[in-house]
């Protein structure tokens, strides 16, 4: 969105949000967690080591409940006083800003403020089943950002520290980057989300920032084919593996560099229905008969600021990054690649992609 003249400014205004500055309260999630454990830590590093701002993780802090409400097995009352509880950690832990790593729970954490605004009686309710559980209160947070909304806030910081660039180091010329925005973070609620869902900057924002171009194709808004019933239900498996290809066949034609994410299920999808996709039909979707690397915006933010690619967990994606790596000419060792801190040699993968 170009924001020429002072009209088109006082619209953009409209598309922004607040995003806390410092005192966060940290929630993991569930499939992160799970499948890229180095993301998290990384952002915990670069929040409370590298930025210097205050992030606290309750070890009590438990799941959302998200994939059980969205496959209708949990109830929304259920939801509603699993999160209460989240925020009764919050508040006895003395924050007031909470920061949310899943999309899933971050679209479940707005819904539910939302029908606390329009409904009081749900909170009330809330309040009572929450009591009568756990013996807890909560206060409703003042500030909810999820995680990308963090990083996007100090994206410039990042810049400054940069030792890497989205740039061919033979060419000069900006890596192109595929912003895959999660429908959970700005299509339920868009006020909650950066650019709302019409003009979304979170991901894209850090592309251009740290020196890349976004690429813009026929279906970068598309869903990336999770869909919860989709995958959750194995008869409709087929369907959530042709909505990706559909958005795979449509940014080739553009040779992007790398898909960037800020949903932990968008990621893995994405990531791993590349590799479904080459043992189906052979097909791969980037450049020189690889396939694209899918990055969370926390590898993404490390890569930039030189963190070992195998310290941010690279290696235990399905695509792997070394195209990426070796344009950004970033220094790796491929012997360290599968190795624990402690030296010692995991397994190597049967089939991977990229190498």
């Amino acid at each position: 969105m170009k924001l020429e003249g002072e009209e088109n400014k006082i619209k953009w205004a409209d598309y922004q949000k607040e995003i806390a500055d410092d005192h966060f309260f940290y929630v993991r999630s569930c499939i992160r967690q799970s499948l890229y454990p180095g993301s998290e830590q990384f952002f915990l590093n670069l929040l409370g080591n590298i930025l210097k701002k205050d992030i606290y993780e309750n070890p009590s802090h438990t799941t959302c409940t998200g994939i059980g409400y969205h496959g209708d097995v949990v109830p929304f009352s259920t939801i509603q006083t699993v999160v209460a509880r989240h925020y009764a950690l919050m508040k006895e832990s003395g924050y007031k800003n909470i920061a949310i790593s899943c999309v899933t729970s971050f679209g479940i954490y707005t819904e539910i403020l939302e029908t606390w605004k329009h409904f009081p009686e749900e909170l009330e309710k809330t309040r009572e089943y929450l009591f009568k559980a756990t013996g807890r209160e909560f206060d409703i947070p003042e500030n909810v950002s999820h995680t990308s909304d963090i990083i996007y806030k100090f994206k410039d910081e990042i810049a400054s520290m940069a030792k890497y660039r989205l740039v061919d180091k033979e060419t000069g010329e900006p890596l192109k980057g595929v912003e895959h925005i999660g429908c959970h973070y700005a299509k339920i609620f868009p006020k909650y989300g950066v650019g709302g869902a019409e003009f979304p900057q979170v991901l894209s924002g850090m592309i251009t920032t740290w020196g890349g171009e976004v690429v813009d194709y026929p279906e970068r808004r598309h869903c990336c084919g999770f869909g919860f019933r989709q995958y959750l239900v194995q008869a409709n498996r087929g369907y959530s593996l042709s909505n990706s290809i559909t958005k795979f066949e449509s940014m080739k034609p553009y040779k992007p560099d790398f898909i960037l994410t800020n949903c932990p299920g968008c990621n893995m999808f994405m990531d791993k229905w590349q590799y479904t996709v080459k043992e189906m039909n052979g097909n791969t979707y980037g450049q020189d008969g690889n396939a694209i690397p899918v990055l969370t915006y926390e590898e993404l933010a490390g890569l930039v600021l030189g963190v070992d690619p195998w310290d941010l967990g690279l290696q235990f994606h399905a695509v792997q990054s070394e195209p990426l790596l070796d344009k950004m000419g970033i220094e790796y060792s491929k012997e360290d690649k599968y190795k624990t801190i402690d030296g010692r040699q995991m397994g190597v993968p049967a089939k991977i992609l990229n190498v």
